[in-house]
Order: C-alpha cells, then sequence, then structure tokens
C-alpha cells in the first residue's frame, strides 16, 4: 500500500462524503465507469456525470466541466488515463471538492502532491469497489 492510499483518506470518501462527481460518466453501460457510479449509487452516494456531452446517466443530469454543477461536490472520481487525469484534480480544488479520486491504473504524482499541498486528501490507483471489498474480509 503506498501513501498515495492512505487509509484515512478512503474512509473519508467512502464513509462521510456523500456527492461524488464521476469524470468520464457516460451512458456507455460497459464502461467501468458506469458500473462504479452504480456501485455508488447501492453505497448510498449521489453521483454527478461529468462528460462534455452532458449525458444523463443513471437517473442524473450530467455536466460537461466541474465548474458547471450548480452545488457542492464531495469527491471528484476520475476515470480517464494518467496523461489526461491531472487537470482534473486541479479543478476540483478550484471548485471546493472536498476530495479526489484516481480510479485503479490513473496516476500523476504531480496532481497528488499539489492536491494534498492544497489541504484536499487525494487516493490513487485505486477503486471504491476494492476498497469496499478489501473491508469486508
Amino acid at each position: 500500500m503506498t501513501s498515495w492510499q492512505d487509509p484515512d483518506a478512503v474512509s473519508l470518501m467512502l464513509d462521510d462524503l456523500e456527492t461524488w462527481a464521476v469524470v468520464g460518466l457516460s451512458t456507455n453501460t460497459s464502461r467501468t465507469a458506469y458500473s462504479i457510479a452504480q456501485l455508488l449509487q447501492r453505497r448510498g452516494k449521489r453521483i454527478v456525470p461529468i462528460h462534455p456531452d452532458a449525458p444523463t446517466v443513471l437517473g442524473e443530469q450530467g455536466y460537461a466541466t466541474l465548474a458547471d454543477v450548480p452545488f457542492p461536490i464531495d469527491v471528484v472520481d476520475v476515470f480517464r488515463r494518467s496523461e489526461d487525469a491531472g487537470p482534473f484534480a486541479d479543478q476540483a480544488v478550484e471548485v471546493g471538492a472536498k476530495a479526489v479520486w484516481f480510479q485503479l491504473g490513473v496516476v500523476d504524482e504531480a496532481a497528488f502532491e499539489r492536491t494534498i499541498a492544497a489541504g484536499v486528501p487525494m487516493v490513487m490507483d485505486t477503486c471504491p469497489a476494492i476498497e469496499w471489498n478489501r473491508r469486508a474480509r
């Protein structure tokens, strides 16, 4: 386990934070973002699709950017390639999100350092499903 997966940050996001902006979430049901958004909903989280097309997904209105969301965001959950993910961490800090989650395989060390330095907890290279399963053991 790396410092990218601080157990306190994981617990904060999974237990205490409710509104999850899911970057890269579309209506494509075969994508991991879709199945994880469904899991978040089953776990009582409100999801907010963030996608350039701003689709309605799983009954929730989408927005083209984080800045377009007209209510507070708790967690920004990023389903983008590592090389494209960093700006979303910066935008999360800009919009006042309480935490940032980069999905399994998504790693940007510089973005992690910037986000933590801004006082915003962040985890990288893991998935809520993995973390919930780990707790269930």
